[in-house]
């Protein structure tokens, strides 16, 4: 008797000792769950332990568990409330209850009119903010190489001078995105970066020092980025909506890119080199405003939320822990040593370094690419430099539809994120061998918008699956795996300046770099997992 209630979910506490049952009328029951604090009994039925009883159990009726003098009534008609009485005489009700089952599915209106899209889509702007701020030094180099006399190698020096602070914090930021949460860090990340785009234009007329100064320091406050929408994501969606919140928020992080290329150019003719520089940093300044006014931490410290979407996203994530609560109870120093231990930690950390070299080789040498191989000037090399980080927001956002799907259709989690992270590494590989060949700005353009569209499906593989091994450690796995990325981008970007100076050619490091991406596929997929990892032991 006591396990058949097992295993319908239906711990049921009577404070008596139940010597004789039956059970009569199970039909197609649907688990449920009752508080015992909320089961009254009389005292008459509390003096006859050794009496009998029976019950009845159903669906969408009525439940009814009786003694000779008493009868205790659990009605489960939807909407699903409990009512109790003794006797007749007394009952009561209270919250609802139910399975994960009964869960409603939100319509795609009510998906994308939620509270919880409005705080992806606020990450998203965040993100954005932060890939422009970064790239608008990508679009600066030209005409200031001219102006100083600087060579290819030591302008890779000063791209990558954003990298030594980014080196810096991803380790530290993720850990104090587990201890504190994202929206506070989010929010002191981005006016700390603002400030230091903002700060850029004074710096760079001051002296060489100082310029690489702001850059450093703009790397470390958006080292907290990445890890802050991995730490907001996880405390606002179900598993089975991430990959898709993801994608969300990094479609912004891509426009970011082809915003600050694009409108770069424009704003240099209108307000001199630095005026992105002004523009995007009072942008980051007025973000923190609306953030801090318009979001929460988590769904149920939100005024805005409706009842129904709270409900949605609790019962969703059933038995799993609320990180709020989380965050307040196990402030522990992270396992790094047991960390490293485990094989899917290595297969995250590979292919964030492979991710990060090719994403930042691209970013910060395709406009000086373009303007070197194929002589347009420096508004049309930013133009087909940003046209691929326009679709790859686009692509990015179906990647994580596409990968939903796969999951609640019944793909393992682990089959998908390695079917996602082998397009994500393939097809980039892939794409860059057709850019070698290309003879026109256009064709080129073409083969590197495949290029880094089919890159958006990393952030579908590996970026969402450092909340699925781990998501206790989610923030600092981030930081580990983002600092071998930045190491890996560091080398990659100045290593593509040297490379064309010794070599004479950039083609040669987009072979190599291609070859690169397919070898980190076979790693991922030979060492990558979708389910949960025993951090608790070695080995």
């Amino acid at each position: 008797y006591s396990s058949l209630f097992h295993d319908m979910n239906f711990p049921l506490a009577l404070d008596r000792s139940i010597r004789r049952c039956s059970v009569s009328s199970f039909q197609n029951p649907k688990p449920f769950i009752i508080q015992p604090s909320n089961i009254k009994l009389s005292s008459r039925s509390k003096e006859s332990p050794n009496r009998s009883c029976f019950t009845r159990i159903s669906s969408g009726t009525s439940s009814r568990i009786g003694f000779p003098n008493d009868a205790l009534e659990i009605c489960t008609l939807r909407p699903t409330r409990v009512g109790a009485s003794s006797n007749g005489a007394r009952s009561f009700t209270s919250g609802s209850f139910g399975g994960e089952d009964e869960v409603r599915e939100p319509s795609f209106v009510e998906f994308i009119t939620s509270e919880r899209v409005k705080v992806v889509a606020m990450l998203a702007l965040a993100l954005a903010l932060c890939n422009a701020d970064r790239v608008v030094m990508s679009v600066a180099i030209v005409p200031l190489s001219l102006a100083n006399g600087w060579r290819q190698s030591f302008a890779g020096v000063v791209q990558s001078s954003f990298l030594w602070g980014y080196l810096i914090s991803p380790i530290a930021g993720g850990t104090l995105v587990d201890y504190y949460g994202g929206r506070v860090v989010m929010a002191c990340g981005v006016a700390l970066w603002s400030l230091a785009t903002f700060l850029t234009p004074w710096a760079a007329e001051t002296s060489l020092w100082a310029l690489l100064a702001m850059r450093v320091l703009l790397g470390i406050a958006e080292g907290v980025a990445l890890p802050c929408m991995n730490n907001m994501i996880a405390r606002w969606f179900p598993q089975t909506e991430r990959s898709r919140a993801v994608g969300l928020a990094m479609a912004g992080f891509q426009l970011g890119s082809a915003i600050g290329l694009s409108l770069s150019p424009i704003l240099m003719s209108q307000g001199g080199i630095f005026g992105p520089f002004v523009i995007f940093g009072l942008s980051g300044f007025l973000w923190v405003l609306v953030w801090v006014s318009a979001t929460s931490s988590t769904p149920d410290q939100s005024p805005q939320i409706s009842k129904s979407e709270l409900e949605y996203i609790q019962n969703k994530r059933q038995k799993s822990l609320m990180v709020e609560n989380k965050l307040k109870t196990t402030k522990v120093i992270p396992p790094f040593r047991r960390l490293l231990s485990k094989l899917p930690t290595w297969s995250l950390i590979v292919a964030n370094a492979m991710h990060s070299w090719g994403f930042f080789v691209i970013l910060s040498w395709m406009p000086i690419y373009f303007k070197t191989i194929y002589n347009v000037d420096l508004r049309q090399a930013a133009w087909f430099s940003a046209v691929p980080w326009s679709m790859m927001a686009l692509v990015g956002y179906f990647a994580g539809v596409c990968s939903d799907v796969f999951i609640q259709r019944g793909i393992s989690v682990t089959l998908t994120r390695k079917i996602m992270q082998s397009i994500g590494f393939v097809g980039p590989g892939i794409a860059l061998v057709g850019l070698t060949t290309a003879r026109s700005p256009s064709i080129a353009s073409a083969w590197l918008t495949l290029a880094v569209s089919l890159k958006s499906f990393s952030h579908v593989g590996f970026l969402v699956n450092l909340q699925e091994i781990a998501p206790q450690y989610s923030g600092v796995l981030h930081g580990m795996s983002n600092t071998a990325g930045t190491l890996a981008a560091i080398l990659g970007t100045v290593g593509a300046g040297f490379f064309v100076e010794l070599v004479g050619s950039f083609k040669g490091f987009l072979l190599l770099t291609s070859l690169l991406y397919f070898l980190a596929a076979i790693f991922w997929n030979f060492f990558s997992t979708g389910e949960r990892v025993n951090f608790d032991e070695t080995g």
